[in-house]
Formats: C-alpha cells, structure tokens, sequence
C-alpha cells in the first residue's frame, strides 16, 4: 500500500458541479458497508445536499473536497443556519483516515467559523461514528441531546453536539 502524505492532498473550497452527488454516493457506499445503513440514509444525505445546493451561498457556507491523485477522497460541507453553522457530511475514505486529514478540515471548519464571525456550531451523528465523536469533542464540541432512531434501517441513537466559541 502506498503511503499518503497529507501534503499530497489537495483541498479545495469551490462547489464544482457533480460535487453534491459524489458525496452522496460516498455516504451510502461506506455507511452501507461499515455501519449496514439502509436506502434511507442515502435518500437522507441526497435530500440534505439537494437543500444545500438550493441555497448555497459561498459567502456563508463552505465546502472542503479534499482530493488526491485526482480523485475525491474526502469532504466536509458547513451551512449556514438560524441556530448556527452546521457541520455536515464529513466523509473520507477509509485509506484517508488517522493522517492528520480530518483534524486539518477541523481546524479550517473552525477558521471559518471566525473568518464569518459566528459562535455557535452543531451537527449531528449517531453513536456508531466513535471515532468522528472523538475528534469532535477534541474540537470542544459537546453532547447536548441524545435521541433513538430507526431512521437508517436499523436502531441507533442520534446525538447532537453544539460547540460555542467564546
């Protein structure tokens, strides 16, 4: 297997047509695979990125596409909210991953949150994502509300973390 360096990864900020259904793939490949995640959470994701791409403003919202060799290997996507930025559909690749890549979209997420002045952030995960969790919370997002769910084909609990940025 070939070594990646982090230095090799392009990331870029610009929404290219075809980006929104690339990630989409991304997501019902890989959850179906490592989490048995159902259509449902496809159709979820397509119904989310389908409203971003509505309402996209590249003053207040943010795309990182993160690519390699030329090809799309990870992604993170902030939208703007009444309630704050929302962090949402943070994917890589399962060869991307313990890198340094996703702590680096991370900090580039919470740059834009100050480059745009707002304090306060949120996203929502389900207790499977342990890993994502763990960076989250290393970022200073906290648990504030916990739910079950049935809503990608099999039980889980959904879990919603705020971050607040003094």
């Amino acid at each position: 297997m070939k070594t990646i360096v982090l230095n090799d990864i392009a990331i870029r900020t610009r929404l290219l047509p075809g980006d929104l259904g690339y990630v989409a793939y991304l997501h019902g490949d890989l959850y179906t695979k490592e989490n048995g995640y159902g259509l449902s959470f496809e159709s979820y994701v397509l119904s989310g990125l389908g409203e971003f791409g509505h309402d996209y403003d590249p003053e207040k919202d943010r795309i990182w596409m993160c690519e390699h060799d030329g090809k799309m290997i990870g992604f993170l996507l902030a939208q703007h909210r009444p309630a704050g930025l929302q962090l949402r559909y943070f994917i890589l690749l399962p060869e991307y991953r313990g890198i340094g890549l996703g702590k680096k979209l991370m900090t580039e997420f919470i740059a834009f949150m100050k480059q745009c002045r707002v304090k306060d952030a949120y996203l929502w995960t389900t207790d499977e994502q342990q890993a994502a969790i763990n960076l989250y919370t290393r970022f200073g997002f906290k648990l504030t509300e916990e739910k079950p769910s049935r809503s990608f084909g099999k039980n889980l609990t959904e879990r919603r973390y705020d971050l607040h940025l003094a």
